[in-house]
């Protein structure tokens, strides 16, 4: 069992996130990036830029870490021991590339309400301050802020989201080693730099872990059953992939990619590449 002792939670409680948690081998972790890498390979462009999302349902091995039992204790810690998977975003930065993603509040834009759910940040590679990790604001977490939409160049966000005057004196670091996570609420204020490192950084998010009371009030989404029971019932059910790219996880991650599309853009009357 991975479950965050009771330390751990106070400090997710007053910090709004926690890390580093140990979750992967470094070869599991290696062998991820490989799969990542193929998928690349034998598509060309298919999870570049609003391609990122919901790759796990190609994946067996992204699928995989999404089930991990390491994760899934340290997130029942958190929301309770009935669990479902939202959706997942990759986040790669390439070596000297200016991505960067500007310090923003997940719960502004996902839509996922009451906020008992949790985001899972698994270094797939190491993470660190050259290559561009996440930074947090701790504390921040209590409300929800104000956000500018910028589409501004290089930032990795959907919209450009910006939350402006963040207090660089009180941001911390997150720096973590391949195979280790971060888990953070969903109002928690991060951003991240750009890749200053020779080699690609590449972080697989879970966004997110939710609980089974929570509802997709901005459009709908698919779900899978990580742990526990959904009396709820408020999504759609989606299989575990078996295969990787098989011609059934494509066509559900085309359909799950096309409902987030119309979250992240929700009220805006322009749309970005991400």
């Amino acid at each position: 069992m991975s479950q965050l002792t009771a330390d751990e939670i106070k400090q997710y409680d007053k910090n709004g996130y926690i890390a580093p948690i140990n979750v992967l081998t470094k070869e599991e972790a290696l062998q991820a990036r490989k799969e990542i890498e193929l998928i690349e390979k034998r598509m060309p462009d298919e999870i570049d830029n609003s391609g990122r999302y919901n790759v796990h349902l190609i994946s067996p091995k992204l699928d995989k870490i999404v089930h991990n039992s390491n994760i899934l204790d340290s997130v029942e810690s958190i929301i309770g021991k009935n669990i479902l998977v939202c959706s997942t975003t990759l986040f790669i930065k390439n070596a000297y590339q200016e991505g960067f993603v500007s310090y923003h509040q997940d719960a502004k834009y996902i839509g996922l309400e009451p906020h008992n759910w949790v985001t899972a940040w698994v270094a797939i590679t190491d993470s660190n301050e050259i290559n561009g990790c996440m930074r947090m604001w701790p504390g921040s977490h209590k409300d929800l802020r104000e956000h500018n939409q910028k589409f501004n160049e290089g930032n990795l966000l959907t919209r450009g989201q910006t939350i402006e005057n963040v207090p660089e004196d009180q941001i911390k670091l997150i720096e973590l080693k391949a195979g280790q996570i971060s888990l953070h609420h969903p109002r928690i204020v991060h951003g991240s730099g750009v890749n200053k490192s020779d080699d690609r950084r590449i972080g697989f998010v879970i966004q997110s872990y939710i609980g089974t009371n929570v509802k997709q009030v901005l459009g709908k989404n698919g779900v899978q059953i990580a742990r526990g029971v959904d009396r709820f019932k408020y999504h759609e059910v989606i299989n575990r992939t078996k295969f990787l790219m098989s011609e059934e996880g494509m066509l559900i991650r085309k359909r799950e990619n096309d409902h987030l599309k119309k979250i992240f853009y929700n009220g805006s009357n322009k749309i970005g590449k991400f």
